[in-house]
């Protein structure tokens, strides 16, 4: 069972239920975390909940493509945690080095240490959901989507859904000086997620997930590449536990949990690109970019 946020007739926020066989059905809500509290309040499951309050009701006349789709959730935050997968060592490694990958790097001890890499990626004003467009940052030139299986959270730490999130990241920036991060991973519009929200439950086993990354330039696939989750290095409790440490999280945020997706070297995104993530089970995140108009010269 899934959870999506539409725009409804009256131009208002909607959540509904997606199920398995493509039918949707509204959902008395507006947002994701709603259902989660009101199931908590009930002491049932959502997925109880969901089933009970579809079990009487029309699915809607429209198809999941016939409607606007928004975030499927209004994530006060987005963390993101990074050299969860061998793949991704790899890539930061080169980006350190020139290439150089003999060359033992901080990537390397933090792949391996018992602290993982954990990072601030994004507010909700940042985040753009499905089909509304990433933008580029305006001062880099080797940039690339990162797609990953996300983490929606409540305010305990508790994995309540899982959705696809696009970690957009500025390789040239991050490669330069590691305490340049901040700015090779937050910007305008530089996160994505959706399309759904799949309820935690209705997952039996999260690290046999499916992740696919497309991009299409001039409508020709230009990058594919695929991944599971049975690679990631750590577990995801493990990440959980370490974001909260110690820190207060709120109601829906959701933590991306790395990549194992990188395009070739000498690829960059470009304006006009269209980038597609898809987790089978959850749905397909697509996405078009934009290039930023540059705003300030660097001072030399």
């Amino acid at each position: 069972m899934r959870v999506i946020r539409f725009v409804d007739s009256d131009e208002k926020p909607r959540c509904a239920a997606l199920t398995d066989d493509g039918q949707v059905y509204p959902l008395p809500y507006q947002e994701f975390m709603e259902l989660i509290r009101e199931a908590d309040r009930l002491k049932t499951t959502p997925l109880t909940l969901v089933k009970r309050m579809i079990s009487d009701v029309e699915p809607l006349a429209q198809s999941l493509e016939q409607l606007r789709l928004l975030v499927p959730i209004v994530a006060p935050e987005i963390w993101a945690c990074g050299v969860t997968y061998e793949k991704s060592k790899e890539a930061r490694n080169y980006e350190a080095t020139a290439g150089k990958l003999d060359v033992t790097t901080f990537y390397d001890k933090v792949y391996d240490a018992w602290r993982p890499e954990i990072f601030f990626k994004s507010t909700s004003a940042r985040t753009v959901g499905p089909d509304a467009p990433l933008s580029l940052r305006s001062d880099s030139n080797w940039q690339i989507p990162e797609p990953e299986l996300g983490l929606v959270l409540d305010q305990h730490g508790t994995i309540v859904g899982y959705t696809i999130g696009n970690d957009m990241s500025c390789r040239d920036i991050e490669g330069e000086n590691p305490l340049y991060l901040p700015q090779a991973k937050i910007w305008k519009d530089s996160c994505s997620i959706g399309p759904a929200i799949r309820l935690a439950e209705t997952v039996p086993d999260p690290y046999s997930l499916e992740i696919i990354c497309r991009i299409y330039r001039d409508q020709q696939q230009v990058v594919e590449g695929s991944a599971s989750t049975r690679q990631l290095k750590r577990r995801l409790d493990e990440l959980v536990s370490f974001l909260i440490q110690d820190n207060q999280i709120f109601d829906g945020t959701v933590l991306l949990t790395g990549t194992s997706i990188v395009p070739p070297n000498d690829f960059t995104l470009a304006d006009g690109d269209r980038i597609e993530i898809q987790i089978p089970g959850i749905g397909i995140l697509r996405n078009p970019v934009r290039a930023l108009r540059k705003t300030m010269t660097a001072l030399s």
